[in-house]
This record gives structure tokens, C-alpha cells and sequence, in this order.
């Protein structure tokens, strides 16, 4: 573990925020929370088509980014809810195959470095098929890319950790790895979730057991392949393969657990998002508010 010399210039922290109205308001969103990264939809998550991003929107989102104090750099886009990468072919398989196609191109107008994808479930096809169709997903996107602007993609396409849900890919770090190995593509890496760790079974919840872990991971799949960190707590034990996100140190990670992602020294140089739930006990901004307070116990230990 390494500790965090000075919090305000290396951690980049933030949420999951809308961009309701335009795709440029999600910056002010963030600003207003005093995020230093932030996550978005670049359409609606629960949805197959998307509204095409107009050159007013692209130029104003561009725009509010460079006025911000907010690093295009730490910014993040998330897949939407409904594609499924490692589903059997099917109609299902190929619209999931256009919206990562679509995304990239989407990521690529508004210069956004960060891609995130869920992998899903092979749905009973078996684990060999699901992890061939989520390559075979990624080139075919990936190949759609007008190979003109290619060089100029500025992209990281990033492979979730998922909690271990019957028939889902992505849960062991060895089956990531197999699929970064398969791609063999400096394009792809990794978004590590705490809460979906948590859930397949990897304990977080103190420095020893962090440590543990992330060793694990550097050996398994290169801790240079690890982009951006999902930090949420669990409201699920560890191992039940839950997916039930919980507020900052109100889980059953914890606080000490949490705080030991905050004092590890690759994580001071990525974009940090929480995707906690907004509810009568805490919003956004009350989770941002103990992550600093996790981040000011460090400082001054």
C-alpha cells in the first residue's frame, strides 16, 4: 500500500451523473458535486436506438470541458443496459454487436478516452461460446471504425468485472485476462468494480485482503490493464454473486476496505467512479463527501 502524498492533485473521484437536456450538462452535473471525473450515458441506457449527437452538442460539450476544471482525460462512458456481448447469435447478439459500434463512434466525437462494457451471459451456450462472441463483438466493432481515423481513436474500451451472476463472463480474473489475451489489442483493458469483486468472491475488506487481491490481479491480468475503478460498496456478503451496489462505507466492504483502494498507489492516476444508489439515506454528493473524508484519514495518518 502507498500513501496519498497530496489527494487534491492525483485522486480524480466522481459519479455516475445525467446528461438530461444535453449530453454538455452532465459537466455542470459533476461540477456540482465537486467531482474531479465523472461517468455518463451518451444515450438512454435501457434503450436500443439513440438520438445522433449533433455538431452543436459535440461542440458544446467540448467547449464546457476545456472551460472546466474537470480533465477530459478523467472522463467515462458507460455501455447501455441491453446489449449482450456474449449471448448466443441471434437478433438480440447483433444490435448488442451496432451500439458497441455506435458507442465507439460516439466516444470518438466527443473525445472521450474511456469505454466501459458489461459482458453479460452466455445464457446457458456455455463459457467457451460466450467469450468467443464477446471477441468476436469487439473486433466487429472495432473493424466498423472507419479505418481512415483509426490512429486517431483515442480509446480505451474496457472489460467490467461482473459479480458472478448464473452463466455471466467476467467474473474470474483469469477469464478477463484470457479475453485481453485473445483480443490482443492494446485498445482493450480493464474497469474493476469493488462491489462485483466482492460479490465473486475476491475480500476486500482490509489492507491485507485488498493487497491479496490485487496481487492477484497484477499477476493474472497486468495491473497496467486497469483504467478505472468502480469504487461501491456491497449490500450482498461476499461470494453470493449479488449485484447490489450500497453507499461509500455503509456496505458490507466497509469503510477500511474502501480506503485502502484510495491509499493504492495506481488508483491516484485513474478515474475513480462510485455508481452508489440515491435514496433517503445518501445522494451523490454525500457519497463524494466520504470518499474525501476516507481520502483526508489517509493524509493525515
Amino acid at each position: 500500500m502507498y500513501f496519498i502524498k497530496n489527494s487534491e492533485n492525483n485522486v480524480k473521484v466522481g459519479c455516475h451523473v445525467s446528461i438530461t437536456g444535453s449530453i454538455s450538462n452532465s459537466i455542470k452535473n459533476a461540477e456540482s458535486i465537486g467531482c474531479t471525473a465523472f461517468q455518463i450515458f451518451t444515450r438512454n441506457p435501457r434503450g436500443w436506438t439513440a438520438k445522433q449527437l449533433e455538431i452543436n452538442d459535440i461542440n458544446e460539450f467540448k467547449k464546457k470541458i476545456k472551460s472546466s476544471y474537470i480533465d477530459n482525460e478523467d472522463i467515462v462512458v458507460h455501455i447501455p443496459y441491453l446489449p449482450n456481448f456474449a449471448a448466443p447469435t441471434g437478433e438480440s447478439y447483433l444490435k448488442s454487436k451496432e451500439v458497441l459500434a455506435e458507442e465507439i463512434i460516439r466516444c470518438f466525437l466527443l473525445d472521450i478516452p474511456y469505454l466501459i462494457l458489461h459482458l453479460g451471459s452466455h445464457l446457458g451456450s456455455g463459457e467457451k461460446n460466450g467469450i468467443n462472441q464477446i471477441v468476436n463483438a469487439c473486433n466487429f466493432a472495432l473493424d466498423n471504425f472507419n479505418s481512415t481515423y483509426r490512429r486517431h481513436l483515442h480509446l480505451n474500451i474496457l472489460i467490467e468485472n461482473s459479480a458472478g451472476q448464473k452463466n455471466s463472463i467476467g467474473s474470474k480474473f483469469d477469464e478477463i485476462g484470457y479475453i485481453l489475451d485473445t483480443l490482443n489489442n492494446k485498445k482493450f483493458g480493464v474497469c474493476f468494480d469493488t462491489c462485483h469483486a466482492f460479490a465473486s468472491g475476491y475480500d476486500l475488506r482490509t489492507s491485507k485482503k485488498v493487497e491479496e487481491t490485487m496481487k492477484n490481479f497484477d499477476d493474472t491480468i497486468n495491473i497496467k490493464n486497469l483504467k478505472v475503478l468502480h469504487l461501491n460498496d456491497s449490500k450482498g456478503k461476499i461470494n453470493e454473486n449479488k449485484d447490489r451496489h450500497q453507499h461509500i462505507g455503509l456496505g458490507l466492504i466497509g469503510k477500511e476496505g474502501l480506503k485502502e483502494f484510495l491509499n493504492y498507489k495506481h488508483f491516484q492516476n485513474i478515474p475513480i467512479i462510485m455508481e452508489t444508489p440515491i435514496d433517503g439515506i445518501r445522494g451523490n454528493k454525500e457519497n463524494m463527501k466520504a470518499v474525501l473524508e476516507l481520502i483526508e484519514t489517509l493524509k493525515s495518518s
